[in-house]
């Protein structure tokens, strides 16, 4: 996980949650801390054992996300096989998992510029590992032949991650496609500018 993050406890898992519904309910700035404390059912002393301040509850609403996120690409990467399959799994997994998380990734794209510059720092710097890591099985599979080189591999990312990102705006749980379907759609977009030319 990023940083060496830990798995959240229970109550942390119950503070965060909290956050998030109340975030996206009332907005960052109008959210107090009592608010999030009354709503989880603890104490304020037991939010500040976890949190520093209201700002570090905003960035660990999405960092959990990402420490997933990046959990499932370091599985698939050290797996390895066919680099197709490979990006496949990689867009499927982020579509499945944003989509499941959709509230938070909503909250954390609205309230992001609220956090702190260090935090912000820290985001980004994870993101770009991220991006970095999917950009350089795309590199790797272009270099061989696998995929075609007419899309950069940068390009390739920015625009696929860049799908995903837009998913908090319009996705709806309850509406016509599951995340497997999506995330396979948006896979075979991507692919298709990839297939290499005969």
């Amino acid at each position: 996980m990023p940083g060496g993050q830990r798995t959240p406890s229970a109550t942390q898992e119950r503070i965060l949650a909290a956050a998030v519904k109340l975030f996206a309910a009332k907005g960052f700035d109008a959210t107090s801390v009592a608010e999030v404390v009354a709503e989880a059912g603890v104490t304020k002393g037991a939010l500040y054992h976890y949190f520093t301040a209201k700002e570090e509850l905003l960035y660990q609403i999405y960092r959990s996300l990402l420490a997933e996120q990046t959990a499932q690409l370091a599985r698939i990467l050290d797996a390895g096989g066919d680099p197709a399959d490979m990006l496949r799994a990689v867009l499927v997994g982020l579509v499945r998992t944003t989509a499941e998380r959709v509230d938070e990734t909503a909250v954390f794209v609205r309230e992001m510029s609220r956090l702190g510059a260090d935090q912000m720092a820290q985001y980004r710097a994870e993101r770009r590992r991220y991006h970095e890591a999917v950009r350089a099985l795309v590199e790797r599979a272009q270099d061989s032949g696998r995929f075609s080189a007419r899309v950069p591999a940068d390009t390739v990312v920015l625009i696929a991650m860049g799908v995903v990102n837009q998913l908090p705006t319009w996705y709806r749980p309850d509406g016509p496609k599951t995340p497997e379907r999506l995330g396979n759609e948006i896979a075979d977009f991507v692919l298709a500018a990839l297939r290499p030319t005969s």
